[in-house]
């Protein structure tokens, strides 16, 4: 799959470079999710990554050990996910998530690029890094969300909606449908 044409491969890219800006004393840092630290959030995306992959793959990540930097983590469950979405085999693999069967590129383009695309975000501001994120995959998670609306704001989901400014750009709108006051 080409990266230009993935929004979850390109907003995966993002969340690497702003995760290698961290500092060293940025770890303990709080982010924007009330319960997560720096170090905290990036274990909870690496993790979702963890689980996501193994939908397609009983085995789960492999080379993956306690102790090992966050910043290697990280770098070995985007590859594992990057790689089984370019087997077209692995990307079609019927998976099982929340909203029923679906192909394994699906869950990847659906709930992990929006856990992604929201936690590039939480980690910038944390660190006071650059906020953008991708665009199109901001109008996508929007849209896609915006239609479960209800269903996202679980424990552990999304918090309340928070009202924009009236000219607030898209990117603002969709931190503040997931509840982040941006």
């Amino acid at each position: 799959m080409n990266p230009a044409d993935s929004p979850y491969l390109r907003v995966a890219s993002r969340f690497g470079m702003v995760m290698a800006k961290v500092n060293e004393d940025q770890w303990g840092n709080q982010t924007p999710c009330d319960k997560w630290n720096v170090s905290e959030l990036t274990a909870h995306v690496v993790a979702t990554h963890q689980r996501v992959y193994a939908t397609v793959d009983d085995n789960g990540v492999v080379g993956l050990r306690d102790g090992t930097p966050v910043g290697e983590q990280w770098a070995i469950v985007a590859n594992a996910v990057r790689r089984a979405l370019s087997d077209p085999d692995l990307a079609k693999a019927p998976v099982q998530s929340r909203g029923g069967e679906q192909p394994f590129a699906s869950l990847v383009e659906g709930l992990l690029m929006f856990d992604t695309l929201c936690h590039t975000w939480d980690l910038a501001r944390a660190i006071g890094a650059d906020e953008t994120v991708d665009g199109e995959a901001v109008a996508i998670a929007h849209s896609k969300l915006g239609a479960v609306s209800d269903a996202i704001r679980v424990p552990g989901g999304f918090a309340h909606a928070l009202t924009p400014a009236p000219d607030a750009n898209p990117q603002t709108r969709f931190l503040t449908f997931t509840g982040r006051a941006v």
